[in-house]
């Protein structure tokens, strides 16, 4: 019997061979997706009120799996890797991640992690690092994103964001929320990141 959990990693697969990039391809060559499920007990964040609006704005090709998060969020386990004492309530309550697989998502993998982001609207991630590899597609538009130096661009929805080991980078939205597919490899998959920014918060 098909399990909620089986349609979420299907949705998240469906979105990975939808990217249709080379840099994916690659994160992903090899990886076995008959992962072992995980039980785990279901946890609610504040951000996930975001999901409805970003349902409404997400790409065409996106929009059923953001949907299907929106109506069964509550049957997921959502996390958080800071704390109200690292970047204040304001932030806290318009972030959170659900680990799709990985160290401690839903199905075990080792090797490699991949999941779902959400930041609320006109809040600041700011330059962070992780020894992990890192893909991100978002699944909505308007938030601009940083790497290394380099200034903040403005993604579209499907556009491909490759952080390399180690590399600072940040985001930061606009009037609208972030949802983004990550991808992480090499690493300690759960380790927090190294924050080398100013401290996150609102806009």
């Amino acid at each position: 019997m098909t399990t909620v959990f089986d349609e979420l990693l299907a949705g998240f697969q469906r979105l990975v061979a939808q990217a249709d990039s080379p840099a994916v391809s690659h994160f992903i060559d090899g990886n076995d997706w008959q992962m072992r499920p995980r039980r785990l007990e279901p946890k609610s964040l504040p951000c996930l009120g975001q999901l409805s609006r970003a349902a409404r704005i997400a790409g065409e090709q996106a929009a059923p799996v953001v949907r299907f998060l929106d109506e069964r969020c509550h049957d997921f386990r959502w996390g958080q890797t800071y704390t109200n004492a690292d970047f204040g309530q304001k932030f806290m309550d318009n972030y959170g991640w659900l680990e799709v697989f990985g160290t401690r998502g839903h199905f075990e993998n080792r090797k490699a992690a991949g999941g779902f982001l959400i930041l609320g609207p006109n809040i600041a991630y700011p330059d962070h690092h992780h020894v992990a590899e890192e893909i991100y597609i978002p699944l909505t538009g308007g938030t601009e994103w940083r790497m290394g130096e380099g200034p903040y661009r403005r993604r579209a929805a499907g556009e491909i964001v490759h952080h390399a080991s180690n590399v600072n980078h940040a985001m930061r939205t606009g009037h609208e929320p972030l949802l983004a597919l990550y991808l992480w490899r090499g690493g300690p998959l759960a380790a927090r990141s190294t924050i080398t920014g100013a401290r996150a918060g609102e806009r």
